[in-house]
């Protein structure tokens, strides 16, 4: 028998910039594995790279009350111990590049780091 999953990768495939409301939730979830002392990594694919780039998760709220934005979100999964890659073939889609990201990106990682967490017995994932 395997040991427990003990970590956690998280995709967010269909995180768009352009629907605030369903962003809050997988950051939500990333915090609360971390609290939980799992390891977390978030892997940015498609559109939501743009939650990466300087100024765009700032100006989102999930809710209209705008107490808190969307980086206010991210930054607490951080806090926490999460991890942010950013997929290299979605921030060329995107026209961004990796030295123009906020600074919680840890790095780049794309389809095979994330389905190696995928294969990985000790981790389960979650997709947005």
């Amino acid at each position: 028998m395997s040991d427990p999953a003990t970590n956690l990768a998280i995709l967010l495939w269909a995180c768009d910039p352009d629907d605030p409301v369903r962003l809050a939730t997988p950051f939500f979830h990333a915090s609360a594995a971390a609290a939980m002392g799992a390891q977390v990594e978030v892997y940015f694919t498609a559109r939501s790279v743009l939650l990466l780039k300087p100024g765009v998760a700032e100006s989102l709220y999930a809710a209209t009350d705008r107490r808190k934005s969307i980086h206010g979100y991210m930054r607490e999964a951080v806090a926490l111990g999460a991890r942010f890659f950013a997929c290299g073939d979605a921030l060329a889609a995107q026209g961004l590049s990796r030295d123009a990201l906020v600074p919680e990106a840890t790095g780049l990682a794309g389809a095979v780091s994330f389905i190696d967490r995928v294969m990985d017995p000790g981790w389960r994932t979650l997709t947005y």
